[in-house]
């Protein structure tokens, strides 16, 4: 029980990782969270709206299976098999949080002061969430996959565009916590 509350090393995780993409490869499947929501919006009736929504969803069905395994095995862990939340992170990165407004950094793993339900009375946060979830849910359909769908499974398939759009992901992500985000809070 002991191995399965801590952190799993990168030689553990890995190449577990490797062999679920190599067993979806050899199935023809492509792996991506932001693909459920295209299928929900399906099984919902949106193809009486648009066209993008007029395909096949129940071949989609083992990946909602995933999506919803990922949200129960998320609340399992959790709530039964998280011994400390605290986060191990410098004590700078702590200091520059606090002076950010997050007091509550390094004890968990989400800032309870953006994540907390306080966060739905602070105009601010609002609008942060709405445009912040528009834009994740804009760049994902543009990008044509979301950063699990290009991480894992279009770079195990040696995808270009997939290369390009994770290192755009990761420079939005620098450029969005170095300079944007400062000026916003």
């Amino acid at each position: 029980m002991n191995a399965i509350l801590q952190p799993w090393q990168w030689y553990v995780s890995g190449p577990l990782i490797a062999v679920i993409m190599a067993i979806l490869i050899l199935l023809g499947k492509r792996f991506g969270m932001s693909s459920n929501l295209r299928t929900l919006c399906t099984i919902a009736g949106g193809g009486k709206v648009a066209e993008f929504f007029n395909f096949d969803w129940k071949a989609q069905r083992w990946n909602l299976i995933v999506a919803l395994g990922a949200v129960i095995g998320g609340v399992i862990a959790a709530n039964f098999l998280t011994v400390d939340t605290t986060v191990a992170i410098s004590a700078k990165s702590i200091e520059k949080l606090r002076q950010l407004g997050f007091e509550s950094a390094g004890t968990g793993y989400m800032p309870a002061e953006f994540f907390s339900n306080t966060a739905f009375f602070d105009p601010m946060a609002i609008v942060a969430l709405l445009v912040g979830g528009f834009l994740v849910g804009f760049g994902a359909r543009y990008a044509g996959g979301c950063t699990s769908g290009h991480a894992i499974s279009g770079l195990s398939n040696l995808q270009l565009p997939s290369l390009i759009a994770v290192i755009g992901f990761f420079v939005g992500g620098l450029v969005m916590v170095h300079f944007i985000f400062p000026l916003i809070f």
